[in-house]
């Protein structure tokens, strides 16, 4: 840092966001000895992070082939190419074993630290800002930037101005507002030039419209297969676990079909079908009930149902099936095993919408991917700015891939900016 004639600070790298693209944009500025300052709003850096893998902290996923990791971001994912390239899941694992956090791979190829606590991953990162002199503001919210000749002069706050050669701009979306993220960025970003792509939540549950559910709060399902339809039309699929809840449905595969849900919603009615017997199709999934009912011929029909089906859904399904409680299972006609058949492979319901930016993973939208350079998140109309993080327009499914997003483009911004200098 260098003191100017009038008294203000001058950095040659300012980075304005204490996550995790903040952090590591702002390590890898000063990992050659660049001075660099961090600046957050907030009384800690990495409040988000704290609540990442409900806790434990998603770190990344171990999908070590570029091509099929870039694949699951949709069609903005080859703009993350270089930065993969560059600082890619494997070098992230190797940069906090490095550093004393052992990590562990689980299921769906979720790294997560052997610790399961964030807290640990946070710590990390903060001594890493330590050990490279990264000057840490925090308590210190932006009111914004004056630009002169073209580009950002300095980052104003209540009290003072940071100078700086280089800005890098990590400050997040919308998501979770609770922590911070209440979208200055894109107002920022705007004021100078750039195109904001409309950010929408992301990785969100969804509102169910039958009241029925409500009945199923707190049930969680593995191993199910969940679509999404419109016009009686199958849009798109998801295998994995999913939750129910108070309002309607949540968890991975729900979150992981958010985006296309939302996106169609804006057309029209939108419905959900579970399959809970993915496994096995109509014919076999009907052969294993003969089978089932003539092994069990004097059994109820509701005494038969623990075998098939968790507790909470056996009123429902009884409900919807038509079948009498205690009818007989020799006494169930074909018609009525097959309703079953196709309630087990496709239980439906009405997604009423979805929940807002407090329930939301992560933002979708943000600064336009055409006027950010993909290896270094320079800014192609400023000339001094870079980008990081959720404030871009990419994003991913859970399992880590967003936080690997966070990595990488932090990586990329803060050794393009200190090497800039």
């Amino acid at each position: 840092m260098i003191i100017r004639s009038d008294g203000q600070k001058h950095f040659s790298v300012a980075v304005i966001g204490g996550g995790p693209a903040g952090i590591m944009a702002a390590g890898q500025a000063a990992s050659p000895g660049t001075k660099v300052v961090i600046i957050d709003k907030n009384h800690n850096l990495g409040r988000k992070l704290l609540l990442t893998g409900k806790g434990r902290c998603n770190i990344t996923q171990a999908e070590f082939n570029d091509r099929e990791f870039i694949k699951k971001l949709g069609p903005n994912g080859q703009f993350l190419f270089s930065a993969l390239a560059a600082f890619g899941p494997k070098k992230v694992i190797d940069f906090f074993e490095q550093r004393s956090l052992l990590t562990k791979i689980e299921r769906g190829r979720r790294v997560f630290p052997v610790s399961d606590k964030a807290q640990d991953v946070l710590e990390t990162l903060i001594r890493y800002l330590r050990e490279n002199k990264v000057k840490i503001m925090i308590d210190s919210k932006v009111l914004g930037f004056e630009i002169k000749a073209g580009q950002i002069d300095c980052v104003k706050l209540k009290n003072e101005k940071i100078y700086a050669d280089n800005f890098i701009l990590a400050v997040g979306g919308l998501a979770y507002p609770g922590t911070g993220s209440t979208g200055d960025g894109y107002v920022w970003a705007r004021k100078m030039g750039h195109k904001i792509i409309k950010p929408f939540p992301s990785l969100v549950p969804a509102r169910i419209k039958e009241d029925w559910v409500k009945d199923l709060q707190g049930l969680s399902l593995k191993n199910v297969a969940l679509s999404v339809w419109q016009d009686n039309k199958k849009q798109d699929l998801k295998f994995g676990e999913m939750l129910f809840t108070h309002f309607g449905v949540s968890g991975p595969i729900v979150l992981d079909l958010s985006k296309t849900i939302g996106e169609l919603l804006a057309k029209g009615e939108v419905k959900i079908e579970i399959d809970l017997k993915p496994a096995l199709d109509f014919p076999v999934l009907d052969k294993r009930l003969r089978r089932d009912f003539i092994k069990n011929s004097n059994k109820n029909f509701k005494n038969y149902l623990p075998e098939l089906l968790p507790q909470k859904l056996i009123e429902p399904i009884i409900k919807l099936s038509g079948i009498n409680a205690g009818k007989k299972l020799n006494s169930i006609t074909k018609d009525e095993r097959k309703k079953l058949v196709n309630l087990l492979k496709g239980l439906k319901f009405t997604v009423g919408g979805l929940l807002g930016y407090k329930q939301a993973i992560v933002t979708g939208g943000g600064v336009d991917l055409k006027e950010v350079d993909s290896k270094t998140m320079q800014s192609k109309i400023v000339n001094n700015l870079f980008f990081a993080g959720e404030i871009l327009d990419i994003d991913g499914p859970t399992g880590g891939y967003n936080l690997q997003i966070c990595w990488s483009t932090g990586y990329a911004a803060g050794a393009a900016a200190a090497l800039k200098g």
